[in-house]
């Protein structure tokens, strides 16, 4: 039989709770209509903020937002996002889908959806088409406590008391979209720019994200951090406090990407090869980072990652619509389980993205929202936020798959809260067969029994609409039992399963 053996003596860890950090970029409807409908709106809301998204959000514990971007942050000109609504600039989109930015979700806009969801705070700076001074200037508007142009600017604008950055990023994608740039010629420019990204209250200190590589560019990482450390003393890790990965699952590729909702078996362990990929891209790029960071003071930041599939039949191609399926709760489960199982390099991930675009958490549609398969993956996972890594093994598991497309039947991983409570989360990534887990506590002499277990699980095609929002949900799961050594679970096929045990 299959064993998940958990060591309660061998810790690994703190599992950091920005992991679970989500993502909200001007593009299609994930800010505009998702987020911010207006203090008009008839759609309830805060001050803009739509109130059925945000405490949808707030009960899966959102650690952290980035915002504005993605693509359209290294062509952000914030002070275009300030002062009165009718008096801001209205542009084009041109990044995504070629519509009207009006501009009136700007620097407050985006504080106040932080202070209502309670999170922290992660700003992407423009790099690629703004100034030094632009981006100084910013942080000084957003930070300072005295008087200063930025910081009157600020108050004459409504908001008296400086906000809080907790990350702030220098650029986005400066391999791409962000400029097209070199490795080299990026590092320099990171290196220049940040330095003007100023600590204005020693208290709060605003951790640095440096621009990283696309999926497996392992010489952008390698020279990056080559150039970054080249004349600067160890204490500065390079001037930075993390540094940044992206990698979307695209099953058919970059130019055909494939259809969310329309996949056949080999397509659904094709797209799982491909999220179990996220290993091999944090296990490499780690180890370059270990050569010049050897003591870990530089975050692993993959603040863009998920599904990305072919828009939704009559869509803008520009809004990357996607409806939200069985799969991409796997493809959640799966990822996640392996950034708590490297929380020593991890220290943040961000989901793209929170609303509308990719893999959402949330859909909306006018007045109606739902919520899709992946975030009642995250409503589970909540619980490893600021959790303990313990070490575990997983034996007797084989593989399955199709072809070439081989997974390993099971993926997990444990970790132990304040309370002593254990929380374990196991994805069977078997799209037709159940498979039975026992699960064996060592290093404690106490005997365990299930808190609490819950189960997202269904058809591989399963997924939620708006005629009928609840298909897909979290489910008590009662598959298991007491035994000798431990317990026994069945895990059903295409699931996602917690179990919390004290």
């Amino acid at each position: 039989m299959a064993k998940l053996m958990i060591n309660k003596n061998k810790k690994e860890g703190t599992i950091a709770p920005e992991i679970y950090g989500h993502f909200s970029e001007h593009l299609g409807r994930c800010i505009y209509e998702g987020l911010y409908v207006g203090e008009n709106s008839e759609i309830p809301n805060v001050n803009g903020m739509r109130t059925d998204v945000v405490e949808a959000l707030k009960e899966i514990k959102i650690p952290v937002l980035r915002w504005p971007g993605g693509c359209f942050a290294d062509e952000y000109h914030w002070k275009d996002g300030i002062g009165p609504k009718e008096n801001r600039k209205k542009m084009i989109n041109t990044h995504w889908g070629g519509v009207l930015e009006d501009n009136s979700f700007g620097t407050h806009e985006f504080f106040e959806l932080c202070r209502q969801l309670g999170c922290k705070t992660y700003i992407n700076g423009n790099l690629g088409s703004g100034t030094v001074q632009e981006m100084s200037e910013w942080v000084e508007y957003m930070t300072f406590n005295g008087v200063s142009p930025m910081a009157d600017l600020r108050k004459k604008n409504g908001h008296e008391e400086p906000w809080t950055i907790d990350y702030f990023g220098v650029g986005n994608e400066n391999w791409g979209c962000g400029g097209n740039m070199r490795p080299q010629y990026y590092a320099d420019e990171y290196r220049r720019y940040q330095t003007y990204v100023r600590n204005y209250d020693p208290q709060k200190p605003i951790q640095k994200i440096c621009g990283g590589a696309n999926v497996d560019d392992y010489d952008w990482t390698r020279k990056v951090l080559e150039t970054t450390h080249d004349h600067t003393v160890p204490e500065f890790h390079g001037f930075m406090d993390g540094l940044s990965l992206h990698y979307y699952v695209h099953p058919e590729g970059w130019e055909i990407k494939g259809s969310a909702t329309d996949f056949d078996e080999e397509v659904w362990y094709k797209t799982l090869k491909k999220a179990l990929y996220m290993e091999t891209l944090v296990e490499r790029h780690g180890k370059i980072m270990d050569q010049y960071d050897p003591d870990k003071k530089i975050g692993m930041i993959v603040d863009e990652w998920g599904c990305w599939f072919t828009v939704e039949p009559g869509t803008n191609p520009g809004f990357l619509y996607q409806q939200n399926t069985i799969r991409d709760a796997l493809v959640a489960g799966i990822t996640l389980n392996i950034f708590n199982k490297h929380c020593d390099r991890v220290k943040m991930a961000n989901l793209a993205q929170m609303v509308n675009v990719l893999q959402s958490v949330i859909l909306t549609e006018g007045p109606k929202m739902i919520k899709t398969p992946t975030y009642h993956v995250f409503h589970m996972y909540r619980h490893h936020q600021g959790a303990t890594l313990l070490n575990s093994t997983l034996t007797g598991v084989g593989e399955t798959g199709i072809g070439e497309w081989k997974v390993p039947e099971v993926t997990e991983s444990v970790s132990e809260d304040a309370e002593h409570i254990i929380t374990v989360t196991l994805n069977n990534l078997s799209a037709d067969e159940e498979k039975e887990i026992e699960i064996v506590i060592a290093g404690d002499e106490h005997i365990y029994s299930v808190k609490e277990a819950k189960v997202v699980s269904a058809e591989m095609h399963a997924h939620n609409t708006f005629d009928a929002p609840e298909l897909v949900k979290e489910e008590v799961f009662t598959a298991y039992k007491k035994c000798a050594d431990g317990i026994k679970i069945m895990l059903p096929p295409c699931s996602v399963v917690e179990l919390r045990l004290q």
